[in-house]
């Protein structure tokens, strides 16, 4: 393993909003994520190396309760507003919840973020800005 969480926890917090978010990627590819998986329920996020070893950061918060129908609609704009800077990470962890988002892959290689929702059907996959 090439990355401790304590590295990715401490690029993390430099982040204060979704503006921000396209150079945390960078810095934690830079340390040698290839990929990751964050679930929303608690914010646990398993990060993984080109080898496949993983290591995740374990429960961030309560438990949030998934809405089982996912409205994309609804979480296209709360991501928008979150992307602009509108939101901090705890409410846009809320809002993917009440809209049936059950967490995301981050491919820091193909620089895409699949959401996907209760039933691990991808929903939504954007292209993060370099």
């Amino acid at each position: 393993m090439k990355f401790t969480i304590e590295e990715i926890k401490s690029e993390h917090q430099k982040v204060k909003s979704g503006a921000d978010f396209p150079k945390y990627i960078q810095a934690i590819k830079n340390l040698g994520v290839s990929h990751y998986i964050a679930y929303v329920k608690d914010g646990n996020t398993e990060y993984f190396d080109s080898e496949k070893n993983s290591a995740n950061t374990g429960s961030k918060y309560e438990t949030l309760s998934i809405s089982e129908s996912s409205n994309l609609d609804e979480f296209k704009l709360k991501l928008h507003l979150h992307q602009q800077g509108g939101t901090d990470y705890p409410t846009f962890c809320k809002d993917c919840a009440e809209n049936g988002v059950k967490g995301w892959r981050m491919d820091l290689a193909e620089m895409t973020c699949t959401y996907f929702d209760m039933k691990d059907i991808d929903i939504l996959e954007e292209k993060v800005p370099a």
